[in-house]
């Protein structure tokens, strides 16, 4: 996380056109590396096998390592990290290296935008892309600070990211810019 600057200077700044903002989890890298060597256990299953009875549990033993492998190193990779993008038309959040899951959310559905101080995995089940129902939905890559988007339809969308208090910042800034351009209706 990120020393955070706080008072009259952070307001003399101005808001950005566009802000951008990540997480990172390390903590990751090992279940990583697990999955990396499930995949390596069953190829080498597969390439030097000392089974010679029967292909069956061969087969069963190397589809298995490597679909259990595949399945650690891809769903801890997705959520290695998280890049949040802000700018005038839309809240943009993307996982992992390929910036998949990818979440766009149109600023003109934004009605509210919060800091969350403390969001943890334990609170929304885990790691990922998450959803709960008294709760809403949630990108959570580690534990920390985090920012809450409130929708005009109700729902609420969570993500850990840096420096959160400036992308609320950046949002209300949007919320505000585009109540003014509107037209106002006729009586």
């Amino acid at each position: 996380m990120r020393d955070h600057r706080h008072g009259a200077s952070r307001a003399a700044e101005g808001v950005p056109e566009v802000w951008t903002g990540r997480a990172i989890n390390r903590a990751q890298w090992p279940l990583a590396a697990l999955g990396a060597a499930c995949m390596a256990l069953g190829i080498e299953l597969a390439v030097d096998s000392p089974w010679t009875s029967s292909i069956a549990p061969l087969l069963m033993s190397v589809i298995g390592c490597v679909a259990t492998g595949l399945l650690i190193l891809f769903g801890t990779l997705a959520f290695v990290h998280v890049h949040v993008r802000v700018d005038a038309d839309a809240v943009e959040v993307r996982c992992g290296h390929v910036g998949l899951p990818r979440r766009r959310i149109p600023m003109e559905n934004v009605v509210g935008a919060y800091f969350a101080p403390r969001v943890t995995p334990h609170e929304w089940g885990g790691w990922g892309y998450r959803w709960r129902p008294e709760k809403g939905t949630a990108v959570v890559v580690r534990r920390g600070e985090g920012l809450v988007v409130r929708l005009g339809d109700g729902r609420i969308f969570t993500v850990t990211v840096d420096d959160a208090e400036d992308a609320v910042r950046v949002i209300r800034d949007r919320i505000v810019r585009m109540a003014q351009t509107r037209p106002t209706a006729q009586a």
